[in-house]
């Protein structure tokens, strides 16, 4: 009966929104939206799906328990720095002009580490920013931050471009210009073309491994040959070349041909 509830919640979100929670990992997937569900006292998914049926708030905070938008900053240091003294100069030597993506890119940390680095070097480059939630890219576009989303950014960076509020950072237009925030369903939307560089990170261990195949070869046919995907610390890709990938650093896949 339990199980028979879930599976009509997950066929109503999908019909309303276009969102396929069956290819997210089930049990890490009920277990959140369970406690969401219990939290705000509604006995069942299909009384809960009603509910954020009618009430946007509802439904903003569901979408954001679904998608754990969790990230600071200059997130591994280590890999940015690859990025920036490695990965960016071979591509500027590609491209006059460097097409960027940064999928799933949450509350804007991603893309606007992505603009400091592009500025720091002095790389003519776009930058597009794609997340499903659009209370998350609604916080993006008005790049205000936490110390604690800043701890890994570099001191200089800080202090050239953010403004310092009273309790948080402020970005500043300089950074912000060069990204453009887009409303994007990974599993479901078309993808664009021709990118120099993906950055899509510690989103695809929410998937099943079906999606992420599919997420894989979509984002292999998006890239130009001789771009490069970045993806997170725990998402390493075993036997890239089934994807016309290879590797060009730990977490760096450069598209063959």
């Amino acid at each position: 009966m339990e199980d028979k509830d879930f599976l009509q919640f997950i066929a109503s979100v999908k019909k309303m929104t276009g969102i396929d929670l069956a290819l997210y990992k089930e049990a890490q997937m009920k277990r959140r939206l369970t406690s969401l569900r219990q939290k705000r006292g509604y006995g069942t998914f299909v009384q809960y799906f009603d509910a954020i049926a009618k009430d946007k708030e509802l439904f903003y905070e569901f979408l954001d328990r679904m998608t754990i938008n969790v990230s600071e900053f200059f997130r591994n240091p280590g890999r940015w720095e690859v990025l920036e003294n490695k990965i960016l100069p071979r591509l500027a030597k590609q491209s006059s002009r460097i097409k960027c993506w940064s999928a799933a890119c949450s509350t804007g940390e991603e893309p606007y580490t992505l603009s400091l680095i592009l500025l720091r070097k002095r790389l003519d480059a776009t930058v597009l920013a794609s997340d499903i939630d659009e209370g998350a890219l609604a916080k993006a576009k008005q790049g205000v931050y936490t110390d604690r989303s800043l701890q890994d950014c570099p001191k200089e960076l800080v202090d050239k471009y953010f403004v310092k509020d009273a309790l948080s950072y402020r970005i500043s237009d300089e950074v912000k210009r060069r990204v453009t925030f887009k409303k994007h369903n990974l599993l479901a939307d078309a993808f664009d073309t021709q990118f120099d560089l993906i950055i899509c990170r510690n989103v695809m261990i929410y998937f099943t491994e079906e999606a992420k195949h599919e997420l894989y070869h979509k984002f292999s046919r998006a890239l130009k040959p001789g771009g490069v995907l970045f993806v997170g610390s725990t998402e390493q890709i075993f036997q890239p070349q089934q994807y016309q990938l290879e590797t060009e650093d730990t977490f760096f896949y450069r598209k063959m041909g």
